[in-house]
C-alpha cells in the first residue's frame, strides 16, 4: 500500500514537473496572476473612495502584461464599487493607453514622464466627472487621488525594477490595504491574513506599514501598527521555541486588544492564520546586510588593495643601480695593457684616460687623448667596453621595464579591488537592462589563416563588448598574433576587469615579450542599461557612427601596443546608442570612408550595412578585412 502512495506521489511531482515547463501552462498562470491582481489592487480604498493604484501599476507595465491587468481591474472597479467605480474604469483604460503609447524606450529616456501622466489623467479625469456627472468628491481626497496616481506609477516602476527593498515593502503595504477589503466582514480579512504572514515572516518595515494599512482601512479600533509592531519585536527575545514567533501575531494582537478594551475577536484569527502560513510556507530570504559578514569582505578588500598600492609603491620608489663606468674603464685597461711590454712606461699616462672614451666612437689612433704603443688593441678594447656598456644599459632598461610592468599590474589590481569594495555594500541593488544588442561581423581574409580575430560577447553588470583584433600581416603568424591579443583580453574583460586596465595589461605583456606591433585592438564597450558606449583604440583603423542617414568618423589611427610600458597611447571616445544609432568597426584592409561614399544606402540593419561595406571597402585589399555593426534596439536580451 506504501508502494502505491509513494507512486502516486511520484506521478504527482512529474505531472506538475511538466506543467511548471508547458509554454501554455505557464502563459495561463501569468495571465490569471495579473488579472488577479488588478481585481484585487481596485479594492484599496482610503477614506471609503476607490483610488487610482491599479491605474498605476498598469502604467508601470506594457503589452499584453498591462491589458490583461486593466481588465482584471476595471473588473474589480465595477464589482466593489457599482456606479463609483466607473471612473476607477476610465482611469484604467485611459492608463492603459499610455502605457501602450509611450515604450520602454520614451520611458528610460524620461524616468518621471509615466508619473506625470498618471497624475494628469487622475486630475483630469476627476475634473471630468465633476463637471459632466455631478461627482460630490471632496477636495482632499480629489487630490489625494492625484497624489496616490502619480506616486504609485513610480512606486510600481521601482520594484518591477527590483531596485529598492523600501519600494517592496510599501508595495507590500499597498496590497494588505487592497486585500483588507475582501473577506467575511471587516475583522476577518484577506489583509489580516497578509499581515500575519509578513510579520511572522517578513522584515519590521513591512510589518509596520502593513499595520498601517490595515489601520487606515478600519478593520478595528484596535490599533493593528503597535500590535504587529510589538509582534514583530518579539523575535528580540533571547529565549523562546521557533514556533512562538509564527504565533505572535494573533497572541500580540490578542494582549493589546486586552489592554484598549476591545472585544474583537475575527482579526486575532485571521492573523494567526497568516502566521501559520508563513510557518508552512518557505521562509522569505532577508535583505542584504550593510555590516556583519558583507562588511568584513568589505574590510577585506580595502585592506589587499592597500597592499596592493603600498606594493606598488615600494616598485616605483626602488632606486635602480647605476652603471659603475670607472670599473669598466679600469677593466679595459686590464684587457689592453695587462701583457703589453710598454706597460710601465704607459702607467703614468693610463690615469688619465677619462671615463668619456666609453661614450665617444673611436676609429683611428688619433682619437686616444693618451700617448700609447699599441693603441690598435687599445682602440679595441674600447670598442669591446663599449659593447658591454650598451648591453648593460639594454639590461637596465629591460629590468627597468619589467619593474613598471609589475608596478602597473600592482596598481590595476589595487583600483580594481577597491571598486568591489566600494560596491559590495550596493550590491542589493540591481541595474535593470533596457536595450538588447543587435551585432554582425563580416570578414574575408587573403589566405587561409585570417590574421583579424573579431568576438562579440557578454561581460557582467549589463556590459556587451565587441573586439576586433588586426594582427599585423597576413598568414599564421597574424592569426596567432589576433587571436593571442582577443583571448587575453576576453578574459580579463569577462571575469569584470575594467577596459583600459585590460588594455594596458595586455600593452604590458607585448612588450615583455618584445612583440610590439603584433596586433592592434578595437574595443567597444557598450552599457545595456544606459545605451552608453565607448570605443577604446589602441593602433587601430578609424570607427564609423551612422546617425539618421549620415556617417561621422570616430576616432584616429595611432600606434601599435607593446611600443611602451610608461607612456599610455590609447584612445577613447565616448557616445551613445540609445536612438538607434549603428556603430562600425574595421581593421586595416577595409577603406571604411570610401566604401561609405559609394554607398547609395546607409540606414540599414547591422547585418546588411557590415555586408555592403565589406564588398565596396575591400576591393584590391591585400590585407585581411573585417568590418564589425551594432545597433541597440529597447527591450532585454531573450536567449
Amino acid at each position: 500500500m506504501m508502494t502505491t502512495i509513494e507512486t502516486y506521489v511520484r506521478r504527482g511531482r512529474g505531472m506538475v514537473r511538466k506543467w511548471a515547463v508547458n509554454p501554455g501552462v505557464r502563459l495561463g498562470v501569468k495571465i490569471g496572476v495579473y488579472a488577479l491582481s488588478g481585481f484585487l489592487l481596485s479594492a484599496a480604498a482610503l477614506a471609503n473612495s476607490p483610488m487610482p493604484l491599479v491605474m498605476g501599476l498598469v502604467c508601470a507595465l506594457t503589452g499584453w502584461e498591462a491589458a490583461v491587468l486593466a481588465v482584471g481591474g476595471a473588473a474589480g472597479y465595477l464589482l466593489f464599487w457599482g456606479q463609483a467605480g466607473v471612473q476607477g474604469v476610465v482611469w484604467v483604460a485611459l492608463g492603459l493607453v499610455a502605457a501602450l503609447s509611450l515604450g520602454r524606450r520614451i520611458r528610460s529616456e524620461s524616468p518621471l514622464l509615466m508619473c506625470a501622466v498618471a497624475g494628469l489623467i487622475v486630475s483630469a479625469t476627476g475634473l471630468a466627472f465633476q463637471i459632466f456627472r455631478e461627482d460630490t468628491t471632496a477636495v482632499p481626497v480629489y487630490l489625494l487621488r492625484v497624489a496616490l496616481g502619480a506616486a504609485s506609477a513610480k512606486l510600481f516602476e521601482t520594484v518591477l525594477a527590483r531596485g529598492d527593498p523600501a519600494a517592496d515593502w510599501l508595495a507590500e503595504g499597498i496590497g494588505v490595504l487592497a486585500l483588507a477589503q475582501i473577506g467575511l466582514g471587516r475583522g476577518f480579512s484577506l489583509g489580516c491574513l497578509a499581515a500575519g504572514f509578513l510579520t511572522a515572516a517578513g522584515t519590521f518595515p513591512a510589518a509596520a506599514l502593513a499595520g498601517l494599512a490595515l489601520d487606515l482601512a478600519r478593520v478595528t479600533s484596535t490599533p493593528m501598527t503597535a500590535a504587529l509592531c510589538l509582534a514583530y519585536l518579539t523575535r528580540l527575545i533571547p529565549v523562546g521555541e521557533k514556533w512562538m514567533r509564527f504565533a505572535a501575531p494573533g497572541a500580540v494582537y490578542l494582549l493589546v486588544m486586552g489592554l484598549c478594551g476591545q472585544q474583537d475577536f475575527l482579526p486575532a484569527v485571521a492573523l494567526a492564520l497568516g502566521g501559520c502560513a508563513a510557518f508552512l510556507l518557505p521562509a522569505m530570504p532577508e535583505p542584504v546586510l550593510r555590516r556583519g559578514e558583507t562588511g568584513l569582505i568589505q574590510v577585506r578588500l580595502e585592506l589587499m588593495s592597500a597592499c596592493l598600492a603600498q606594493s606598488e609603491q615600494l616598485l616605483v620608489e626602488q632606486e635602480q643601480v647605476p652603471i659603475d663606468e670607472t670599473a669598466l674603464l679600469a677593466r679595459v685597461q686590464e684587457r689592453a695593457c695587462g701583457a703589453c711590454p710598454n706597460r710601465k712606461a704607459c702607467h703614468e699616462h693610463l690615469d688619465d684616460l677619462p671615463v668619456s672614451l666609453l661614450h665617444t666612437a673611436l676609429t683611428e689612433t688619433g682619437d686616444l687623448p693618451i700617448p700609447c704603443k699599441k693603441p690598435g688593441r687599445m682602440i679595441l678594447e674600447l670598442r669591446r667596453g663599449q659593447e658591454q656598456l650598451r648591453f648593460l644599459r639594454g639590461e637596465r632598461q629591460r629590468e627597468a621595464a619589467c619593474r613598471n610592468a609589475v608596478a602597473q599590474q600592482y596598481r590595476f589590481l589595487s583600483h580594481y579591488l577597491q571598486q568591489l569594495a566600494d560596491g559590495l555594500p550596493r550590491r542589493a541593488v540591481r541595474q535593470r537592462q533596457q536595450f538588447h544588442p543587435e551585432a554582425a561581423v563580416c570578414s574575408a581574409g587573403r589566405e587561409v589563416a585570417n590574421g583579424d580575430r573579431c568576438v562579440c560577447f557578454a561581460g557582467p553588470a549589463y556590459r556587451y563588448y565587441i573586439l576586433l583584433c588586426d594582427g599585423m600581416g597576413t598568414g599564421l603568424g597574424a592569426a596567432q598574433a589576433g587571436q593571442d591579443a582577443a583571448s587575453m583580453l576576453r578574459q580579463m574583460l569577462s571575469a569584470g576587469f575594467p577596459a583600459e586596465y585590460a588594455l594596458r595589461s595586455l600593452n604590458s605583456l607585448m612588450t615583455l615579450r618584445g612583440r610590439a606591433g603584433d596586433a592592434t585592438v578595437d574595443l567597444a564597450e557598450i552599457c545595456l542599461d544606459t545605451g552608453r558606449a565607448a570605443v577604446y583604440k589602441w593602433g587601430a583603423a578609424p570607427s564609423y557612427l551612422i546617425r539618421g542617414g549620415t556617417a561621422e568618423k570616430i576616432g584616429t589611427a595611432g600606434p601599435p601596443p607593446g611600443l611602451s610600458v610608461t607612456e599610455d597611447r590609447e584612445t577613447v571616445e565616448r557616445l551613445s546608442l540609445r536612438r538607434g544609432e549603428v556603430l562600425i568597426l574595421l581593421s586595416d584592409g577595409v577603406d571604411g570612408e570610401g566604401a561609405l561614399r559609394r554607398m547609395t544606402r546607409i540606414s540599414a540593419p547591422p547585418g546588411e550595412l557590415a555586408a555592403k561595406i565589406l564588398e565596396y571597402g575591400a576591393r584590391g585589399s591585400r590585407d585581411d578585412a573585417t568590418v564589425a555593426a551594432v545597433r541597440l534596439y529597447p527591450g532585454t536580451l531573450s536567449t
